[in-house]
């Protein structure tokens, strides 16, 4: 009699277990992000710990790609993904030995207006999470920037409309945008100065086309209440802010992107910023330069989220296309030394194209 009960037992688990795999996508594989440093590797001022290829599988009809932003809640041992079509993805992140080695999606979530329909203006951008590492379980919140029709709002982490927030004047009509495209791209919420964002370009107020053209600008972070932080841009070609993540200590991570055509680098700028109380004098140290001429896989990254301790999450968007990837990289801060020899393997015709 124990022993059927202990094999039922077994055939229960077995079920269970089952029934947990269908329920979740397993589709990523592991890929490298370089050709000359890899997982383990230190790089300027990161040490890197896999990149993952994302496959554009569906799940609750709703097809992951485009990927824009991320937020990682603790509670819930959980990664969130905003994509630009307004969908919230879930995933489950396997890492050994501080190694990313396998994400799991497991649901998808559209977003919702305030009457339960579908939102109409998407072009979701930036995620932040609130109440994401409280030791609470089923309270988090999900913070949300757009662009072409700029707004924050407030959602559950099922795409359900909880509030929207003012915006500074100056952020609110979007003719006052260097395009509709390039506004609120990133947001975070920093620990002393609250809820913080950026448009991916400078307002137009005070900047001139041949600045962009020339790399010559300075990037606008705003908090609600109106107050701003100007930070110079990563000196390339058309670099945009593209996510911004604030830390414990007060610095915020900055993400800038570069692209002018597949003929040029395609260039992602880490920035680590101290925001001054003048809003003028404001630190900015160089963490990170992935140069798809320097043996980078660089992807579209536009997507940043602090794990755990000095970890960090970083995601591409495929724009939708077969010939770019979802990738989702996991590296650490380390601190810097001016000794720190960088590797300078020649590289090939096709490595400088971005291509292998």
């Amino acid at each position: 009699m124990e022993k059927s009960k202990f094999y039922f037992k077994r055939l229960l688990l077995s079920i269970l277990l089952l029934i947990t795999i269908s329920c979740a996508t397993t589709f990523s594989r592991r890929v490298n992000f370089s050709s000359q440093y890899q997982p383990g590797d230190t790089y300027m001022g990161i040490r890197l710990h896999g990149t993952l290829a994302l496959e554009n599988v569906a799940i609750n009809g709703l097809k992951l790609n485009e990927l824009s932003d991320l937020a990682w809640d603790e509670d819930e041992n959980l990664l969130y993904a905003i994509s630009d079509n307004g969908v919230l993805f879930h995933l489950r992140i396997a890492i050994i030995e501080n190694q990313l080695t396998k994400a799991i999606l497991v649901s998808a979530y559209p977003l919702k207006n305030d009457k339960g329909g579908l939102l109409v203006f998407k072009d979701s951008e930036g995620l932040a999470i609130l109440k994401g590492n409280n030791g609470i379980k089923g309270d988090s919140e999900l913070l949300i920037s757009f662009e072409r029709h700029p707004r924050i709002a407030r959602f559950t982490p099922k795409g359900e409309l909880l509030e929207d927030y003012t915006l500074p004047a100056a952020l609110q009509d979007i003719k006052n945008y260097y395009e509709p495209n390039k506004a609120l791209e990133a947001i975070t919420i920093h620990p002393r100065l609250g809820i913080l964002t950026a448009p991916e370009w400078p307002l137009k107020l005070g900047q001139k086309t041949s600045d962009f053209l020339q790399g010559e600008y300075e990037h606008s972070i705003f908090a609600l209440d109106g107050k701003q932080w100007q930070i110079p841009a990563y000196p390339a070609l058309n670099s945009g802010i593209v996510a911004l993540e604030a830390l414990k200590d007060g610095s915020i991570l900055v993400l800038e992107r570069a692209f002018v055509s597949v003929f040029q680098p395609f260039i992602i700028s880490l920035r680590r910023v101290w925001l001054s109380d003048d809003g003028k004098k404001n630190k900015v140290e160089q963490v990170a330069v992935f140069d798809s001429t320097k043996g980078w896989k660089v992807d579209n990254f536009e997507g940043l989220t602090h794990h755990r301790g000095k970890f960090f999450f970083m995601v591409s968007d495929d724009n939708n296309s077969s010939l770019q990837r979802t990738l989702l990289s996991y590296w650490e801060l380390v601190p810097q030394s001016k000794t720190t020899l960088l590797k300078t393997k020649p590289l090939s015709f096709l490595e400088k194209l971005g291509l292998f």
